[in-house]
């Protein structure tokens, strides 16, 4: 059974199968560190799974907002014309946390908080902290996981 674990310290992502390693990723976690506090903007610790699987199809480099397609490939030109926007790009793998009072429910819950597993441009520095609560990853290894993982796959977060 494929499982993810996310290292904060290490900034890394395991893919693994009972207990063996099959892939690890280097990844972007939260700039303000762990927590599960709504507006924490922090990446929440503790066990999740996979809830939803969003933009099988879609091309690498393709923008979603709240969820959905833009119609726009995220380019160097409209980064520069978006100098703010959290740029979600290319697949999601929307997060639940498994554990009331910690990730679920109330003011901690990380589906309702929004944290994925994304892509991000090629731009953004990997393996180390600057994401604001999700996990973000190179567009072509989030394809690569996307269809690696099934919907309800543990995630561990510590």
């Amino acid at each position: 059974m494929i499982r993810l674990r996310i290292d904060l310290a290490q900034q890394s992502l395991c893919v693994l199968d009972d207990e063996c390693e099959l892939k690890r990723y280097s990844v972007s976690t939260s700039k303000f560190g762990a927590g599960a506090k709504n507006g924490s903007y922090c990446t929440p610790l503790g066990r999740h799974i996979v809830r939803a699987k969003i933009g099988a199809g879609a091309p690498s480099g393709a923008v979603f907002v709240r969820r959905r397609p833009t119609g726009e490939i995220w380019t160097p030109d409209l980064h520069a014309r978006f100098p703010g926007r959290d740029w979600i790009l290319t697949r999601i793998l929307w997060l639940s946390g498994r554990e009331p009072g910690l990730n679920r429910l109330g003011d901690v819950d990380t589906m309702r908080r929004y944290i994925y597993i994304h892509g991000t441009p090629d731009s953004a520095e990997m393996g180390r902290p600057g994401s604001i609560g999700c996990i973000r990853m190179r567009d072509a290894e989030i394809i690569e996981l996307f269809d690696r993982v099934p919907v309800y796959a543990e995630v561990t977060i510590g």
